[in-house]
């Protein structure tokens, strides 16, 4: 079997639905909608979009927050027998998310051990949440206003012998994509990589990514 590592997004790949969007759509005012247009449209930096908006939101609403998530937030099919198909072939997932941490691990941690989670982080000492970006962006990276930059980690993770493997949805995902041996994209990132003629395989499951590595790299369970 060739050697593997898999880079995989949180919001809206491992979750049905993007988190951050549901955070805004239920508790913050309708300020948040075209910064989330501006981020879309890649007019405005992630890192800069995303701490405006949990600017907008007050920090007495985490509880609410957290649970409200952790009620609605469906975690995708076929997550829990990917992460021990990858477990079994001893392949390294890393999670590399540009969600927040205070929601980010509570969700994971039925799932886990991973080989290491990556995201943002809340601060909850002020008056409005305040994020923290502690995976920036390298002095390679074009963007330079990711928030937890995934080309940046993967070019510090990745052996130069491993194929990586990428996984995501969205905006976020897209500078990761263009640097992955191979992409498995869903939603926003289907178009970005055919607009950018960037090979990739669609995916609504995880048991069609289970299905995806097999066919491209013949692994046997």
């Amino acid at each position: 079997m060739k050697k593997l590592v898999i880079f995989c997004d949180f919001d809206g790949t491992i979750t049905n639905q993007d988190n951050i969007i549901s955070i805004m759509k239920k508790f913050a005012p309708p300020e948040y909608l075209p910064i989330k247009d501006n981020i879309l449209a890649q007019k405005q930096t992630i890192r800069e979009g995303v701490a405006q908006m949990f600017a907008l939101l007050p920090t007495s609403l985490k509880d609410q927050i957290v649970s409200y998530l952790l009620e609605q937030a469906q975690i995708r099919e076929g997550f829990a027998e990917f992460v021990s198909y990858t477990k079994q072939n001893n392949i390294p997932l890393y999670i590399v998310s540009g969600g927040i941490d205070f929601f980010v691990n509570p969700m994971l941690e039925p799932f886990g051990p991973f080989s290491e989670v990556y995201c943002n982080e809340a601060d909850f000492s002020g008056d409005s949440i305040q994020i923290h970006f502690p995976y920036g962006c390298d002095e390679q990276c074009t963007n330079q206003g990711c928030g937890c930059c995934k080309p940046s980690i993967i070019r510090k993770l990745q052996d130069s012998d491993a194929l990586s493997i990428v996984i995501g949805d969205s905006i976020t995902d897209l500078e990761a994509a263009k640097l992955a041996d191979i992409v498995i994209a869903r939603d926003f990132l289907v178009k970005k990589c055919e607009e950018l003629h960037i090979p990739f395989e669609p995916f609504e499951s995880f048991h069609d990514v289970i299905n995806i590595i097999d066919a491209k790299l013949g692994v046997e369970i």
